[in-house]
C-alpha cells in the first residue's frame, strides 16, 4: 500500500489523525519540500514509499508535510525535518526519529514496530498449548517475520553494508576497509550494525548464503563481501563503474574564493549583530511562510519584547552561507547579544524550562 499524503491539518483531520484512536500502527513520516533528504525522489522519501509497498499492510504509512500542518506537527512535537513517528496500535509511540541522516534506522525502527505482533497460537480442547505444539505453530511464523525484516533491511537503501560497528567506529578491520573502500568511492549507503542484534546476524548468514561479514548490498542484491569489493575495485572505474553507482556519488560542492568568503561572513556578522534578538526565518514576522517560523514567532510575541528577522527567502547566500557560518543545518534560527541560541526545538526547551523569558529579558 503506497504512503498516504497529508498536506495540511484538514487532511490530518480527515484521516483520523488528530484524534487518539486505537486501530492500526502506524509510521508518521514528517517532511519538507525544501528539505531534499526528504522531499520527493529524496533517500528518506524512497525508503518510506519501499516499505509501505513492500510490507504485509499491518503498518500504514503517512507522508505529513510537516510546515503545512501546524496541529499534527505539536501535537508530536516536531521541530525538525525529517521526523519519523512510530505508532503502536494502541496510538502509543514505539519508537521515533528526530533529524538526522541515517536512512537504515528508519528501516531498524519499522521492523520493530511490524515484527512487535504477537503470534497466535492453537489452543487444545482444554484450553491449554503444549510447549511442543507452541514451538512447531509459531516456528514457521517468526522464520518469516524475521525474513521480512532482513528483506526491509536490505532494501532500506540503495546501497547497504551490514557490519560490525558503524562507519565511524568499525568494530572489526574488515569492516573499517569496506567502509574506506565506500568513503573512497565518495557514495553515500546505508549500513547496519549486526552487533546489535544476534538475529539479524545470524539470520543473514542462512538467508543470503554467504557466511561472514562484513556484506555488501546494492539495489537489494548481495554483492559480496571484503574480497569481491577489493576485486571490483582494483577493475576499471572501481566500486562505482564496476556496481554502476553513479547516481549515488555525492555531488563535491565548489568552494567560493576566499573574498567572497570573507565578504560573506562580514554581512553575516553585521546581521547577526543588527539587533540584540536576531530572528533568521522564512518569511516575516507578520507573514511567517512555514510553520516552524510561525512558531517561532509567536513564542517571542509571547514575551512582548523587541526583536528584529531576516526573511532568509530573500537572499540564497545568507540562507545557505548561516548554515556553515553557524555550523546550524536549519532554520528557524535565534541569536541572541551576537550568539546563536539555537532552532525551534531549543528555544522551546528554554521556554518549557522557564530559562527562555530571563534569556531575552538581560
Amino acid at each position: 500500500m503506497a504512503p498516504i499524503d497529508i498536506k495540511d491539518d484538514d487532511e490530518a483531520r480527515g484521516a483520523s489523525l488528530l484524534a487518539d484512536l486505537a486501530d492500526v500502527k502506524k509510521i508518521l513520516f514528517f517532511y519538507a519540500e525544501w528539505h531534499e533528504p526528504s522531499a520527493e525522489g529524496g533517500p528518506f522519501d524512497l525508503v518510506v514509499k519501499t516499505l509501505a509497498n513492500q510490507g504485509p499492510g499491518e503498518v500504514r504509512f503517512y507522508r505529513v508535510l510537516a510546515e503545512e500542518t501546524p496541529s499534527l506537527s505539536n501535537k508530536y512535537n516536531v521541530t525538525t525535518v525529517p521526523t519519523f513517528v512510530f505508532l503502536n496500535a494502541d496510538g502509543s509511540i514505539s519508537d521515533r526519529i528526530d533529524g538526522g541522516e541515517d536512512v537504515s534506522r528508519v528501516t531498524q525502527c519499522y521492523a520493530r514496530l511490524s515484527g512487535a505482533s504477537s503470534i497466535a497460537t492453537k489452543t487444545l480442547a482444554s484450553g491449554q498449548t503444549t510447549s511442543r505444539e507452541q514451538e512447531h505453530d509459531t516456528a514457521p511464523h517468526v522464520q518469516q517475520s524475521l525474513n521480512d525484516r532482513l528483506k526491509s533491511l536490505i532494501n532500506s537503501s540503495p546501497i547497504v553494508i551490514f557490519q560490525k560497528g558503524t562507519p565511524t567506529e568499525p568494530k572489526c578491520g574488515f569492516s573499517r576497509q569496506a567502509i574506506e573502500m565506500l568513503n573512497d568511492a565518495n557514495v553515500s549507503f546505508g549500513y547496519f550494525n549486526i552487533l546489535e542484534d544476534d538475529d539479524v546476524r545470524q539470520g543473514l548468514k542462512a538467508f543470503s548464503d554467504w557466511p561472514t561479514y562484513p556484506q555488501l548490498y546494492v539495489r537489494g542484491e548481495l554483492v559480496g563481501g571484503l574480497d569481491i569489493m577489493k576485486e571490483m575495485a582494483d577493475e576499471e572505474g572501481g566500486l562505482v563503474e564496476q556496481l554502476e553507482l553513479k547516481e549515488f556519488v555525492i555531488a563535491k560542492s565548489i568552494s567560493a574564493p576566499a573574498s567572497d568568503e570573507k565578504d560573506l561572513n562580514e554581512r553575516l556578522k553585521e546581521l547577526i549583530n543588527r539587533h540584540r534578538i536576531m530572528l533568521f526565518m522564512k518569511g516575516v514576522p507578520s507573514g511567517p511562510r512555514c510553520g516552524f517560523s510561525r512558531q517561532m514567532v509567536e513564542i517571542l510575541d509571547s514575551f512582548e519584547v523587541s526583536y528584529d528577522a531576516f526573511d532568509i527567502l530573500s537572499d540564497e547566500d545568507i540562507r545557505q552561507g548561516l548554515k556553515a557560518y553557524s555550523d546550524w543545518p536549519t532554520y528557524p534560527q535565534l541569536y541572541v547579544d551576537g550568539e546563536l541560541l539555537g532552532g525551534l526545538d531549543i528555544v522551546k526547551e528554554l521556554q518549557e524550562g522557564g530559562e527562555l523569558e530571563e534569556t531575552l529579558r538581560c
